[in-house]
């Protein structure tokens, strides 16, 4: 018994679970603990204490402590026995990390067979096929995703389980174009831009992941903040290729953690100048709190009505969005 639930446990590590939470911490010295918020209480100091060599944890806040098991015990007001049975379930659905790497790979595929999402992505301003590929922008025709995965071996519960499949059986992406995201190097989810009359954004059940193309990204010293996938796609096809997006305007705390890790980062906030100012109050509260974290930010100001993408599809060069940063002023 012991055996096997240690084999249970290292199966899935503990970090690796709070993570899926969107807990994050950061070094506390210069060993294997991480610190942040406690999950399990409310405060505003962290106290949460994560060794990922031993996977375990401790909170000086409300003082409990103990393995993964003893965390789902906690978190999820579970029995010892539920939450074994609670990690077997977890172990099972391991392979939907998989599953959306596939989903990935199968709208990637898709994208070159599809002249009414070429034409789209062309009307955005995205016309680069290597920038294309790298992003691994895919689209979802509709029809034909459940039959591929079931072929794969897939399920159909484990699609529907996903949120890739409604329970009409149908695409839930249906005419979206597509883009991965990733926790890590893992696509955890996907996200979908509408090119008809559906409402424009659409995720899957479950988290967003981390920042968008963060491995590519992480090792600037000066980082620009859009919101959509979009916006990054046209900065990145004229040089600006330090942009990262969080996909919206509102950071999950392992997104700010990614954007924070670094003191020393330059952050510029590039959020959509709305009519009613929306994009502009969030970018200043990030601006605030990553002053806080001591990372200084700017925030960027557009012409009124635009974004990033339409910015640039309106006609504006690489060296009026370069003004824009220079005018930027800081939090």
């Amino acid at each position: 018994m012991g055996e096997d639930l240690e084999r249970l446990k290292q199966h899935l590590p503990l970090l690796d679970y709070l993570r899926q939470l969107n807990w994050s911490g950061r070094p506390a010295g210069q060993g294997p603990e991480l610190v942040g918020l406690c999950p399990l209480h409310s405060e505003t100091r962290p106290s949460f204490y994560v060794n990922t060599c031993k996977n375990l944890f401790y909170c000086h806040g409300c003082g409990q402590g103990g393995d993964l098991i003893r965390f789902i015990e906690l978190s999820q007001h579970l029995s010892f026995r539920q939450s074994i049975a609670y990690l077997e379930q977890q172990k099972t659905s391991a392979t939907e990390p998989s599953l959306m790497e596939q989903a990935a790979a199968f709208y990637q595929r898709q994208l070159q067979h599809c002249p009414e999402a070429l034409c789209y992505l062309e009307q955005r301003g995205v016309r680069d096929p290597v920038l294309i590929e790298e992003l691994r922008t895919g689209y979802a025709p509709g029809g034909n995703l459940r039959r591929h995965l079931t072929d794969q071996g897939y399920s159909l519960e484990s699609l529907q389980r996903a949120g890739l499949i409604n329970l009409q059986g149908c695409d839930a992406l249906y005419r979206r174009v597509v883009f991965p995201c990733r926790l890590d190097t893992q696509v955890v989810n996907l996200y979908g831009r509408s090119i008809g009359a559906a409402f424009p954004h659409r995720f899957l059940p479950g988290p967003k992941g981390g920042l968008f193309a963060w491995e590519t990204v992480r090792h600037f010293s000066t980082l620009i903040l859009v919101e959509g996938p979009l916006d990054l796609a046209v900065l990145w096809q004229v040089g600006f290729r330090n942009t990262t997006c969080a996909f919206g305007t509102h950071l999950t705390p392992f997104q700010f953690h990614q954007l924070s890790e670094k003191p020393e980062r330059l952050v510029f906030i590039v959020f959509d100048q709305d009519e009613n100012q929306a994009g502009q109050r969030t970018a200043h509260h990030l601006a605030h709190r990553l002053a806080g974290a001591r990372v200084p930010a700017r925030v960027v100001r557009l012409p009124a009505g635009h974004d990033p993408n339409s910015y640039f599809v309106g006609g504006a060069t690489p060296a009026d969005f370069a003004d824009c940063l220079e005018e930027a002023y800081p939090r």
